[in-house]
């Protein structure tokens, strides 16, 4: 992808790996623009400056997980306000929302997204954030976010979309009319299982400026090698996904021909994406596949635990092919 900048010290093409804590000022206030690594690193910062051109975005801010990422943004409300998120969310940010931060006054209304009108309606004068993920985790349910961005705007609501599973190359929320995308760098962008990592860009740099503090103050930065790991991967990711993106295309009737009839394919079908186009993309099918078993937690653990290609492990995006499983009680 070439988006990695030269070192300007030494002309190394290979960004280097700033690992030190802190950083030598003339005076009180006056540096090299680094004075304390929780605030500002050369080597995060160049991966914070990758993503926000991705992202066509003003400003980047990497986080030590997916799930720091999410707290910093979440940080931006008050007690009092309002989220209103997708119903099939990731498990981790359902955890976050029903179990820390309605311990500190913020609610949260789940609904189903892939309807705009479901997030109108529920819309009250506390609602603050609309909270999106398109595809979602784990279904992949697609949302018509520019529609939905149209609705927060009018309202003067924040919109978030976690973009970890259509990633930077298949979407770019942001130039749909949301304000902050969120990415679990662990997944895609990071790519090769090795990495934890969550990045945060958004539209305006005001909002930015905010989160920057939040991120500064909080501490939950992303460590210098960690960073300069993800700036390895970032210059692969498109070639990853377009890979990932051409496989998955071939899963569906692959496992439908050896599968019962009691297993679906959420978003098997190809004309979703086509909410997605809107972003002027040119591309199939998104890189994830889901399987739906109406079956008991017996068989569902054989299945997970039987297959030969696909191992039983947690997380998405890497070079070797995952089967994460999700039992539902319902």
């Amino acid at each position: 992808m070439n988006q990695s900048p030269v070192d300007p010290l030494t002309g190394s093409v290979a960004v280097p790996i700033y690992q030190t804590s802190t950083y030598v000022q003339e005076a009180p206030g006056v540096n090299k623009g680094f004075d304390y690594t929780r605030t500002n690193n050369p080597t995060r910062k160049i991966i914070e400056d990758i993503v926000a051109k991705l992202e066509n975005g003003s400003r980047g801010l990497a986080f030590a997980s997916g799930s720091a990422a999410i707290d910093a943004v979440v940080k931006l409300l008050k007690s009092g306000d309002e989220v209103i998120a997708v119903d099939d969310i990731y498990g981790g940010a359902y955890r976050l929302f029903t179990t820390v931060y309605n311990k500190f006054g913020i609610t949260i209304k789940f609904v189903d997204t892939t309807d705009p009108s479901n997030v109108e309606k529920a819309i009250s004068e506390k609602t603050k954030m609309i909270w999106l993920e398109s595809p979602t985790n784990p279904l992949l349910k697609i949302s018509d976010i520019e529609a939905i961005a149209k609705i927060a705007k009018k309202q003067n609501i924040l919109l978030v979309v976690d973009n970890t599973f259509a990633s930077p190359i298949l979407q770019k929320p942001l130039n749909l009319g949301a304000d902050i995308v969120i990415h679990s760098a662990t997944k895609y962008i990071g790519g090769h299982t090795d990495v934890l990592a969550g990045l945060v860009v958004v539209r305006d740099p005001e909002l930015g400026e905010e989160l920057k503090y939040i991120q500064n103050a909080t501490g939950g930065v992303l460590a210098p090698f960690d960073s300069w790991l993800l700036i390895r991967s970032i210059e692969t990711l498109k070639i990853r996904v377009e890979n990932h993106s051409k496989m998955r295309s071939k899963l569906p009737d692959f496992f439908k021909q050896g599968m019962n009839k009691d297993v679906e394919l959420p978003g098997s079908k190809i004309t979703p994406i086509s909410i997605l186009q809107k972003d002027n993309k040119s591309y199939q099918v998104e890189s994830s596949l889901s399987l739906l078993r109406d079956d008991t937690e017996e068989s569902a653990n054989l299945f997970v635990t039987s297959t030969k290609i696909f191992k039983l492990a947690e997380s998405l995006g890497g070079p070797k092919s995952c089967l994460p499983s999700c039992l539902n009680d319902t």
